[in-house]
């Protein structure tokens, strides 16, 4: 089989934005990029826009027919945004309103590929709601949250 014709068969895993809001948009001690960009026009222009651009070319060229874009966790519940929170326990809402916001692009997004490319399909991954689940229902998930914070 003609390595063309191979990727075109593999279902591609594109994971965007939790390091760029991680390692950029919420470190401003370190970059300012907080203070020149509101948390709505960093999740369009920035991300979004920067991402259908380079990765719609990048894809076409690869030949890829089937993609799974997966979103933003709950980043403001990570180990560290949570260590640094008023009470050590909290999450940070203004973290997650960011994240809520760059995913529901995100999901726009994906349907406006799926809309205008007949050769591809794409899917939107909620890692936002996986994490939101683990944190509602630590329980069903194997450990319950004190456990998760005592360990």
């Amino acid at each position: 089989m003609a390595s063309a014709a191979y990727l075109r068969q593999c279902i591609y895993s594109v994971g965007l934005g939790n390091n760029d809001y991680l390692n950029n948009y919420f470190m401003p001690q370190m970059y300012s990029t907080s203070r020149q960009y509101t948390p709505v026009q960093y999740a369009d222009v920035l991300l979004i826009q920067q991402f259908f651009s380079t990765t719609k070319g990048g894809l076409r060229q690869l030949r890829a027919t089937k993609v799974a874009l997966i979103g933003v966790g709950q980043i403001g519940c990570s180990p560290n945004t949570l260590a640094n929170s008023p009470d050590g326990r909290t999450c940070v809402e203004r973290i997650n309103s960011a994240c809520r916001l760059f995913n529901d692009r995100l999901r726009n997004m994906v349907d406006n590929l799926n809309n205008n490319l007949d050769d591809a399909q794409f899917i939107y991954v909620n890692a936002y709601g996986i994490f939101d689940n683990i944190i509602r229902n630590p329980a069903s998930n194997g450990k319950s949250l004190n456990d998760m914070l005592t360990q």
